[in-house]
């Protein structure tokens, strides 16, 4: 697939060979492994781009090393249309909904009966047929610094044979890692996709040194709503992209998630299939 050099919102934008289509990394069949409907068999359309830079990032092939083939709505819709075991979509990336077009294929798929899950980092918000929002705001210690290098987090060799990224924790040290800390919260867009959709809010969580940024985000979101905000649609994900990884965060999470009320979501393909694509 060739390589994208551009993923910010301007530079990306809609622009294809034709004009139309989407930037699509990955199209595949398998269970959904993250949030309420995890297990659910789903088709995934990862869409390449993103407008952040977390450094643990688990698709970074769409973000730090963006690779994409064009597809048009209707081959897309044509590929989820041959799994007809699924009925549920996730539109993933990425951050899908930086591309307009995603706005078509959302309401290509309603057309046609699927449930859809959108997979956004809450930065962007689009009128479109979204069954479930499920929205992952990004904290701080999501921000890339040279500590925070994400080649310690994908093994030299992955379980397919890819080589890890490289130059990552370059483009943290500068540019990133500030457009990063600025754009990650954007409390309109939040509030937006909150009052607009069925919604799950899916926080990525190392640590309790996580938590009080997460409270203090739900009280200005419920703050800034009037569309109430319970404990249940909390969610709390351990971080890992692989099951080494996992095996270290996952417990402590729980006991978190416990501690205060929400919910905890494991991630479900990774114990299942370890980093292996596709999956």
């Amino acid at each position: 697939m060739p390589v994208s050099d551009s993923v910010d919102r301007e530079a990306v934008g809609d622009r294809s060979p034709s004009g139309e289509g989407l930037p699509i990394n990955e199209l595949f069949y398998s269970l959904q492994g993250e949030g309420t409907l995890a297990g659910v068999p789903s088709v995934f359309v990862r869409t390449s781009g993103c407008n952040l830079r977390c450094w643990f990032c688990d698709s970074y092939h769409t973000s730090w090393e963006p690779t994409h083939a064009w597809m048009s709505l209707e081959e897309i819709v044509a590929e989820v249309e041959a799994h007809a075991e699924a009925d549920h979509v996730v539109l993933t990336g990425g951050e899908p909904l930086l591309h307009e077009r995603s706005v078509a294929l959302l309401e290509a798929l309603e057309e046609r009966g699927y449930h859809t899950t959108v997979e956004t980092n809450g930065t962007i918000h689009r009128e479109a047929p979204i069954d479930l929002a499920s929205i992952s705001p990004k904290l701080e210690s999501s921000t890339p610094t040279p500590e925070r290098d994400p080649r310690s987090e994908i093994p030299p060799e992955s379980g397919n044979g890819e080589r890890r990224p490289e130059g990552a924790v370059n483009q943290g040290e500068g540019e990133w890692a500030e457009r990063h800390e600025n754009d990650r919260i954007d409390l309109e867009a939040l509030s937006a996709l909150v009052e607009d959709y069925a919604f799950q809010l899916k926080f990525v969580v190392t640590d309790e040194g996580d938590m009080p940024e997460i409270l203090e985000l739900l009280e200005e979101l419920r703050e800034a709503t009037s569309e109430p905000i319970g404990d249940d649609d909390v969610l709390l994900m351990p971080e890992g992209a692989t099951r080494e990884r996992l095996a270290e965060t996952r417990s402590r999470v729980a006991e978190l998630a416990m501690e205060h009320g929400f919910r905890y979501t494991p991630r479900l393909h990774v114990d299942l299939w370890n980093d292996a694509p596709e999956t």
